[in-house]
C-alpha cells in the first residue's frame, strides 16, 4: 500500500495469533501498542441476553404485566414515581373511565404501558408493558412534568406526622432535590407542603362537616362549655362561637373588664377571629371565648356579644375596652 508523502501516515503491521487469527496487538515499526478498544472494527454492541445497549436503558421499577391497581388513579401516582425515579418523560396517550395509556416523550422511543379496568371493579391491570427505554442517556431530562406537586407532597408526607410545623417550603425543596434528583421551584415546594399537610390533616373544606362532632366532644370532655353554630339559608358555614366550660367558671374570678379584638385569618378559607379576653390576678390575658367570622361588621360583632351574654351572663359593673372598632 502505497502513501502519499507528507501524508503522516505510519505503515501497520498486525500479528498473528495462532491459525492467523488476528490477534488484536498492532506494531508500529518494532514498537507494539495496546490492543485496540471493543467495538472499533467490529460489529456494535447490541441487546441481548440479558443486556442492555448503550443506547437504552431500564425505566428502574418493579412494574409488570398483569400488575394490578385499586384505582386508576394510584396507576397514574406509580407512573409518575417512576418517571421521576428513571429521570425520563412520558405523554398521556390515551385516558378515559376504562383504559390509561402512556409512552416515552421521546417519539423513537418503545417505552409503553398500557392499562385497562377490570371488569365490574374499579382495579386497574397492566396490560401491556415496554419496560426498556430505546434511546441515549444523554436524552434524560432532570425537570420534567411528572414531578408534580402532589408526587413530592405523597413522597415526603410522613415528614409533617406527629409534628406541629415540618420542613419548611425551601427545606422541602431540598429534600426533592436530594432524593428524587431533580430540580424543584419554590413555589412548587411551597405547594408540595400544603398538599402533604392535607393528607395528614385532612383539608379545610373536610373539616368543616366535622364542626359539629368537635362541640359534642368539647361538651363532655369539658362540662360547662358553649358552643353556637350559624348557618346561612343554604346550611353552609358562616359563624362560629366557642366559651370553654373552665373559662366561663374561672371569669366568676376576674375583674369585671372585658377586652373585645379582632384578627385576620390567614389559612385557605380566610375569615376574622373574634376573641373576649380579661385580666387574671397575675395581670395575664385569660381567654374567655372565641368567635370565628367572616370578617369584622355590624352582623358579626352584634352575633358575637350576644352568644358572650348567653355564656357568661350580665355581671354587675361590667366594662368592655376595644380599638374603636365602628361596628363595636
Amino acid at each position: 500500500m502505497e502513501i502519499p508523502d507528507g501524508g503522516g501516515f505510519d505503515m501497520v503491521e498486525v500479528a498473528e495469533g495462532p491459525s492467523g487469527m488476528n490477534s488484536g496487538v498492532a506494531n508500529v515499526g518494532s514498537i507494539p501498542c495496546l490492543p485496540l478498544p471493543e467495538g472499533i472494527g467490529s460489529s456494535p454492541r447490541t441487546a441481548g441476553s440479558g443486556q442492555t445497549s448503550d443506547a437504552s436503558f431500564h425505566d428502574g421499577s418493579n412494574l409488570e404485566i398483569n400488575q394490578m391497581f385499586e384505582t386508576k388513579e394510584e396507576l397514574q401516582t406509580k407512573l409518575h414515581e417512576v418517571s421521576v425515579h428513571g429521570n425520563f418523560e412520558y405523554k398521556v396517550v390515551k385516558s378515559n373511565k376504562w383504559l390509561y395509556v402512556v409512552k416515552c416523550i421521546n417519539e423513537s422511543c418503545k417505552w409503553r404501558v398500557r392499562g385497562s379496568k377490570l371488569l365490574n371493579s374499579d382495579y386497574f391491570i397492566i396490560r401491556k408493558y415496554e419496560e426498556t427505554h430505546t434511546y441515549s442517556l444523554v436524552g434524560r431530562s432532570m425537570s420534567h412534568r411528572q414531578e408534580t406537586y402532589k408526587v413530592i407532597g405523597r413522597k415526603f408526607k410522613s415528614q409533617y406526622a406527629g409534628v406541629s410545623e415540618g420542613p419548611t417550603p425551601r427545606g422541602l425543596v431540598n429534600l426533592a432535590r436530594e432524593n428524587l434528583k431533580g430540580g424543584v421551584s419554590y413555589w412548587k415546594g411551597w405547594k408540595a407542603r400544603q398538599y402533604a399537610h392535607s393528607l395528614i390533616r385532612g383539608s379545610p373544606e373536610e373539616s368543616f362537616p366535622l364542626l359539629l362532632s368537635y362541640c359534642h366532644m368539647l361538651k363532655l370532655k369539658n362540662p360547662g362549655t358553649f358552643t353556637h353554630i350559624e348557618v346561612d339559608e343554604n346550611k353552609k358555614f358562616k359563624f362560629f362561637f366557642m366559651a370553654l366550660g373552665v373559662s366561663i367558671r374561672g371569669f366568676a374570678c376576674m375583674g369585671r373588664v372585658i377586652g373585645l379584638d379582632g384578627t385576620f385569618l390567614k389559612s385557605t378559607c380566610k375569615g376574622t377571629l373574634l376573641v373576649a379576653t380579661c385580666q387574671d390576678g397575675n395581670y395575664n390575658c385569660y381567654p374567655i371565648a372565641w368567635g370565628v367570622v367572616d370578617s369584622e361588621r355590624d352582623e358579626s360583632w352584634t352575633w358575637f356579644l350576644t352568644q358572650l351574654k348567653v355564656a357568661i351572663g350580665e355581671p354587675d359593673g361590667l366594662v368592655f375596652i376595644s380599638d374603636r372598632h365602628p361596628s363595636i
